[in-house]
């Protein structure tokens, strides 16, 4: 429970104001802190990188759903459902079983939006035409043209407008962002550099700016709150190292550029977070006060 407290304490600080249950259910107490601390929360079941929409798996998938919602719909935190993180959803199966999986959900909860985190390719993917908004996830500069930054604004910028001229519904970013080793600096930034992945932020920022004043942009959350532990992998440095903050809950210089972006967008209407994991969002004129 501290660490749940010192978690919810440092969202309130960044000035975020939302979180993805990314990618499963999370404790009721944290579900418990959200609602007293009146953090918006889309809550997603444990539906990852689905590659098969066989009548099994969907039966499962209907199972985990209904439990999720049965427990989870009286909170006042939770905004929205998300039925899926990243499945492979240009497959042709895909489509009936979005279509079923949407459909239990609204009938389970019609009070409540549903939506689920796309990275297929939004030409050919079927799930996105059953949501009532579509999060997708991307990562300019990191995962495709690593270490050109250059290139995230305009590419970020296509990629959301024409996304939005096939999906014709609200579309926010769910995930973006770069690993990063605190106290790792270079000029100019090079990836892994805290001054690469502060770069990449800022970039992003001003796409979404770009973007809200399109007027279908609803929302941005970051990949991640805070750095965690993963399976041994030569991608990764001693686990997923995209967090605003370290394991250990210290900041890196991304964690103050997100609280001044927030703060500078207090009074504007929008969705800013952290992928919890917790995800977030702000302006990229960067107004801050002092204490920022």
């Amino acid at each position: 429970m501290p660490l749940i407290i010192k978690d919810f304490n440092l969202i309130q600080w960044i000035g975020a104001n939302s979180f993805r249950t990314s990618h499963y259910p999370y404790a009721e107490e944290i579900m418990d802190q959200a609602d007293a601390q009146g953090i918006v929360v889309i809550d997603e079941c444990p539906a990852v990188g689905l590659t098969s929409f066989g009548e099994d798996l969907l039966q499962r998938h209907k199972a985990v759903l209904n439990e999720l919602v049965m427990r989870d719909r009286n909170h006042p935190s939770v905004v929205a459902w998300s039925v899926a993180n990243e499945p492979s959803s240009a497959k042709a199966s895909a489509d009936k079983y979005f279509s079923e999986i949407t459909n239990l959900v609204k009938s389970l909860d019609p009070t409540r939006p549903v939506t689920a985190a796309i990275n297929a390719d939004y030409t050919k993917e079927k799930a996105g035409k059953y949501l009532d908004f579509v999060m997708l996830n991307h990562y300019f500069a990191w995962y495709s043209d690593v270490g050109s930054t250059e290139v995230i604004t305009p590419l970020l910028v296509n990629f959301m407008s024409k996304a939005h001229d096939v999906y014709k519904k609200p579309i926010m970013m769910s995930e973006y962002g770069a690993d990063t080793l605190a106290g790792l600096h270079m000029d100019p930034p090079f990836i892994f550099t805290e001054d690469y992945q502060t770069e990449l932020i800022m970039l992003h920022h001003k796409a979404f700016d770009i973007l809200r004043a399109k007027g279908f942009f609803v929302g941005e959350h970051i990949w991640n709150f805070a750095d965690f532990l993963t399976l041994q992998q030569i991608t990764r440095v001693v686990g997923n190292k995209k967090g605003i903050f370290t394991r250990e809950r210290q900041p890196k210089a991304s964690a103050r550029l997100l609280r001044c972006r927030y703060h500078s967008l207090v009074n504007r209407t929008i969705v800013g977070s952290i992928a919890y994991c917790p995800h977030s969002q702000v302006s990229s004129d960067y107004q801050c006060s002092n204490d920022v």
